[in-house]
């Protein structure tokens, strides 16, 4: 939210057409965004790592559907847990401490979950790294907005996502490896571990790299100029503003503050009971964003493949391929979030989305099944391989970074910290129940993918109706309610 009237008249062009004097600022504010969305890298990366496992889980402790759901998801309960937590913590700690909390979880998961000895011991190393994750969730879109030119916040506050899917496609090419000189997921490799083992053990790598790097980036200016730390928040602003308008912005911070309550709960309600409706605008997109069904595909995408018919091989190769073309529609998202605005993309997202669920729909629906699991033919494998694939991209280029962009600026400012909080963990309780309940519907795709298909139509319907552009709106105009939407900006 740093320097709104500043920053209003930046141009949208990208940073090698600034001005000399709005270059450096630019660059800074990318540089600091970049290192708080690693926390996405964190999540992402435990995906995929979760994705590979999935099958040597369930045969090293030979759990079934159930428990093997509910083990692969832990995580995803974990960071609702701590979304919750963190809505209420990140005024008080500070952004930074609640990133390096998230960092020092994961640490404890990768090592946790790597030597776990039972699944249910495994279930609770993995809850507390997602605890961690959804500290960073709430952490790293509050900074990110904090820090962000009006302008260019929606392409920086994308990179959370961009980190998101660089950990899913990271780590699954890294964890090729190990399962490729184990021979598989379950053989064993170095000091006797099997291959699975090494995977989860090789998140301590990107915990550590997270924990560092938050070392080199500042603290948010409107958390310092809350503390009163008025001479630290001056240098941050300089390094964000360049040399001029530094006053003005620390005296707009300092005059919105004045007009604050400490965070509370009770600040979203309305005095006439109910929260207010920005708020369930929030929880509507954060449910949505999962009810599509977006990590079936990269939570048991190798599960998935195998059970259609395709290859361990093969199967491993469409993951690779699906999350790669991921990272490359996210950098379009990038490219045009602040361009076309926030609203468009959501609604031809979820148009694209739409689309191709019901094609896997009909599919799955019109394939007979053969031994638990369906029998297609080449034709109808290639149109649910495409299909997947296209869905993904109408989800990367939309409803995969916007959320975390729309979450980190929708809000006012007396409400962010809370109303971030309870729609961050309201998107990871869904995500969770996507994930827990996918094992015991994997026989009946059609089912599943005709449920993630009409959450696709609702989800469009929800934004023409009620999702407002928020594209160079500062954040100290955002709305308490909302009307349904016309496709203007907030006022």
């Amino acid at each position: 939210m740093i320097g709104d009237d500043a920053l209003a008249q930046t141009p949208s062009a990208p940073h090698e057409d600034l001005p000399a004097d709005r270059r450096v600022p630019f660059l800074s504010a990318t540089r600091f965004a970049s290192v708080a969305a690693i926390g996405g890298l964190m999540f992402g990366y435990d995906i995929s790592v979760t994705n590979r496992a999935v099958k040597a889980l369930q045969a090293n402790f030979h759990v079934g559907n159930a428990v093997l759901g509910f083990a692969a998801a832990s995580a995803l309960m974990g960071a609702a847990a701590g979304a919750v937590l963190a809505g209420r913590f990140a005024d008080r700690m500070g952004r930074l401490a609640m990133m390096k909390l998230s960092a020092t979880l994961f640490f404890i998961c990768g090592l946790g979950a790597g030597l776990a000895s039972s699944i249910w011991m495994f279930a609770i190393f993995h809850t507390v790294g997602g605890i961690g994750i959804g500290f960073g969730s709430v952490a790293a879109p509050a900074y990110i907005a904090e820090i962000s030119p009006p302008r260019f916040r929606g392409r920086l506050g994308s990179l959370q996502q961009l980190a998101i899917v660089c950990g899913i496609f990271g780590s699954l090419a890294l964890t090729w490896l190990p399962f490729h000189l184990a021979g598989s997921s379950s053989g064993r490799l170095w000091l006797g571990l099997a291959a699975w083992r090494w995977t989860y053990l090789s998140e301590v790598i990107p915990a550590l790299v997270y924990f560092a790097l938050i070392f080199t980036i500042p603290e948010s200016p409107r958390y310092l100029v809350a503390r009163q730390q008025i001479s630290q928040a001056r240098r941050v602003l300089s390094k964000l503003l360049g040399d001029r308008d530094v006053e003005l912005t620390i005296n707009r911070i300092a005059d919105s503050l004045e007009q604050e309550k400490p965070p509370s709960w009770r600040d979203l309600r309305k005095p006439t009971g109910g929260l207010y409706s920005i708020v369930w605008v929030g929880l509507g997109l954060a449910i949505f964003q999962q009810f599509v069904g977006i990590n079936v595909i990269f939570y048991y995408s190798d599960v998935l493949w195998e059970a259609v018919g395709f290859g361990e091989r093969s199967s491993f190769t469409i993951a690779l391929v699906t999350t790669g073309v991921n990272v490359v529609i996210t950098l379009v998202a990038i490219a045009l979030i602040d361009r076309v605005g926030r609203r468009p993309l959501l609604l031809a997202g979820s148009a694209g989305m739409a689309s191709m669920l019901v094609t896997m729909t009909v599919v799955f629906t019109s394939t007979s099944v053969v031994n638990g699991r369906p029998d297609l033919d080449i034709a109808s494998g290639v149109i649910a391989l495409v299909a997947a694939d296209l869905f993904v991209i109408a989800f990367g280029i939309s409803w995969g970074p916007i959320l975390w962009v729309l979450l980190g600026e929708m809000f006012p400012n007396r409400i962010r910290s809370a109303a971030l909080g309870l729609a961050s963990g309201v998107q990871w309780m869904a995500n969770w129940t996507i994930v827990v309940t996918f094992p015991a519907l994997r026989h009946v795709l059609g089912l599943a993918y005709g449920f993630y298909a009409l959450c696709a139509v609702l989800s469009l319907l929800f934004v023409w109706r009620w999702v407002r552009e928020t594209n160079g709106v500062s954040l100290e105009d955002m709305p308490d309610e909302v009307a349904p939407a016309s496709g203007r900006p907030a006022t």
